[in-house]
């Protein structure tokens, strides 16, 4: 997201004194923190991120309305040690052009069954389809509710499930306290089958379902000072909306920048992993970074 005049003084003083605490206090499962970086103009700002191969292909999406795709190199450990990424391209409009500046705050990136993505956004709040990242756009019809969202906390949490039905929700509501809408677009029409429950003062800003079957969430707290704080919530869905909800990763303030985009799959002890990327806002004083947690749960533990 680009609250950038808000968080700019606190990271830079987070930069001088908190990189060590940090590694004292991570939760149990951590598996690596990444920092990668390139020459390209375009690189940084990541608010999503989809793992697929097994872990070695990383695409990437930028708050700037450009993306990038590459391959992920690991030890025998599992943990990163290598990024090889394409140059950052724009996503374009309806036609051949880029995406005009003023439409382009994407946040949300998620990949269908078919192979298809969607990219979800919120200064103008809405979300495209896309065949294939690199060509045109199709817009999905917009709630009238899409438009009456925050401007600055719209649509950044974005997810498909096994039957290709995406799930959307904003960062924020406009009204003080309550829970969040999640809306549903079963490829014919929009519906807003629950509400998320909110819990203290964390805000959800990525989203994918897992290989058990259930929505994850991460969610982020800001405390000034302090710095970021993550939580990764898992809910496992019924027919009439939440049926269990779980709290599976959550970070002191500090322990990590700020993490928005989250992706959720199997590694090869069949235990999930989940591969967060960070928003530097593409200032010299935060960080890029790829984190990875591993969680205490199996394949089939969701429904």
């Amino acid at each position: 997201m680009q609250r950038r005049a808000r968080f700019a003084l606190t990271a830079a003083l987070l930069a001088l004194g908190l990189q060590g605490a940090a590694e004292s206090s991570r939760p149990a499962g951590f598996v690596g923190a990444y920092a990668w970086r390139a020459e390209d103009p375009r690189f940084g700002g990541f608010s999503a991120v989809e793992i697929t191969g097994g872990g070695n292909r990383v695409i990437a999406l930028s708050d700037r309305g450009a993306w990038t795709e590459g391959k992920v190199e690991r030890d025998a450990e599992g943990r990163i040690t290598g990024v090889s990424l394409r140059p950052m391209m724009l996503l374009k409009a309806t036609g051949e052009a880029p995406l005009k500046q003023s439409r382009a705050d994407s946040e949300g990136l998620a990949l269908a069954p078919d192979g298809s993505v969607y990219v979800s956004f919120e200064g103008v709040s809405r979300v495209l389809h896309y065949a294939r990242l690199d060509g045109p756009a199709v817009n999905l019809p917009t709630p009238d509710a899409f438009r009456k969202m925050p401007r600055n906390a719209a649509l950044e949490a974005l997810a498909v499930d096994g039957r290709g039905r995406l799930y959307t929700l904003p960062e924020d509501t406009r009204k003080k306290g309550a829970d969040f809408p999640v809306w549903r677009w079963d490829g014919t029409a929009w519906s807003q089958p629950f509400l998320l429950p909110r819990r203290d003062e964390f805000l959800p800003v990525g989203a994918d379902f897992g290989p058990d079957g259930r929505l994850y969430i991460l969610e982020r707290a800001f405390y000034g000072l302090g710095g970021f704080a993550s939580r990764v919530r898992a809910f496992t869905l019924s027919a009439t909306g939440i049926a269990a909800e779980e709290t599976v990763l959550q970070t002191d303030p500090g322990v990590h920048d700020n993490l928005e985009g989250l992706s959720v799959w199997a590694d090869g002890r069949g235990t999930i992993r989940l591969t967060m990327v960070s928003d530097d806002n593409q200032k010299f004083y935060l960080r890029n970074e790829i984190v990875e947690y591993r969680i205490p749960a199996l394949l089939g533990a969701g429904g």
